[in-house]
């Protein structure tokens, strides 16, 4: 009786993953509206968006200026300012576009979130 061995190649080395890419992008309008408030904060003021659970939809938008960031926050350049978005927050705006609109009933901040399956009627909750 004769045995045969068939050796396999030891599985090949694992790249690393790819830095995460920003989960918002943040449009020029947005930046220069963004940047008009920061003016009025303490130097070095940034916007903070976060995700959380609430809301008539079951995840709320929530926007406030942070005068520090935290060592995981991502941080997103957005002209002479920075947004900072938490690591949970982080997946559910994966894709978005903060934009800062004018329209004739006033003007806001607004999220296109294209993970969001479907939102209120003011847009500030959504459902995924």
């Amino acid at each position: 009786m004769t045995l045969k061995f068939a050796l396999t190649p030891a599985p090949a080395p694992q790249m690393p993953p790819p830095p995460p890419a920003e989960p918002l992008r943040v449009s020029a309008a947005a930046a220069r509206r963004i940047a008009e408030i920061l003016a009025g904060e303490t130097p070095g003021a940034m916007l903070r968006v976060a995700v959380e659970g609430g809301g008539c939809s079951g995840f709320q938008y929530r926007f406030a200026i942070a005068e520090t960031a935290a060592a995981d926050d991502i941080r997103i350049p957005a002209g002479a300012a920075t947004v900072l978005v938490d690591p949970v927050s982080a997946p559910f705006l994966a894709g978005s576009e903060l934009d800062f609109v004018t329209e004739l009933i006033g003007q806001s901040f607004q999220i296109r979130n294209p993970n969001a399956t479907s939102s209120c009627g003011c847009g500030t909750s959504f459902t995924l």
